[in-house]
């Protein structure tokens, strides 16, 4: 079951999260909107602080953002003027029946309550209409990926969420996806920034979060891929699934 303290814990750290969290690849947002042509219009559900409404504007399409947490929706509205953010979830979104040509979550699908957002979702797009939800996923086939996932309590893979996200309801037809590859470069201090946006580190106690600053700090200096250097490549793959209303 989803944790509402876990899920609503953003807001504190929102202009980090903006900073920190990577991109989509253009690629990745042109292939969930494939036989959508630009002027669209999107929702962005669970829209956070519009890192993906940013990247759908820049396609060309006009983009309603929807958000529950009200610190990331005031850092939405700073930062994308272009964007229309609206208070509300993937169970109750405050649009009208057949309103969006898709409808499109960044790295929120896991907090929805799935049989209640799924309908919503279906209400709010129009017949043919895309759902594609995406995830940035660390590579963890690069070994000290895999140690930072540990520390941070990073569990989502490309493999676990191909198997658990099966389908999207009755009244879509079966996903389909796709993978794309790319990198972020960070300092070592961008990446203890960027560990510090996980919810697990937001709802931590003081000492649990001291201790994960401590095991990021000791793995920055002693990983041999990783010790001396100011610029570390941090590789992603971004995973789409998308579906269509029936």
């Amino acid at each position: 079951m989803t944790d509402p303290t876990q899920a609503l814990s953003f807001g504190t750290a929102a202009a980090d999260y903006d900073r920190y969290r990577p991109r989509y690849p253009q690629a990745a947002l042109r292939w969930a909107l494939d036989g959508i042509d630009a002027p669209a219009r999107l929702v962005d559900l669970a829209a956070g602080t519009g890192i993906l409404a940013r990247g759908l504007l820049a396609l060309g399409h006009r983009v309603t953002a929807v958000e529950p947490d009200p610190g990331m929706r005031t850092h939405l509205t700073s930062v994308g003027s272009d964007v229309r953010a609206l208070a509300g979830s993937a169970e109750a979104m405050p649009l009208p029946g057949g309103f969006a040509d898709a409808v499109l979550t960044g790295q929120a699908y896991h907090w929805f309550d799935r049989p209640r957002a799924h309908a919503e979702i279906a209400r709010v797009l129009r017949p043919g209409g895309v759902f594609a939800p995406l995830w940035n996923l660390r590579d963890d086939s690069c070994g000290w990926v895999v140690e930072l996932s540990r520390i941070a309590e990073i569990g989502d893979t490309v493999e676990h969420l191909r198997q658990s996200v099966t389908d999207f309801g009755d009244l879509f037809t079966a996903p389909e996806w796709a993978e794309f590859t790319h990198a972020t470069t960070l300092t070592p201090d961008e990446l203890l920034g960027l560990v510090r946006t996980r919810s697990h580190y937001l709802t931590a106690t003081p000492a649990r979060r001291a201790e994960v600053d401590h095991q990021v700090r000791t793995l920055l200096h002693t990983h041999p891929d990783l010790a001396d250097q100011q610029a570390i490549t941090l590789p992603y793959t971004t995973l789409v699934a998308r579906a269509r209303r029936t």
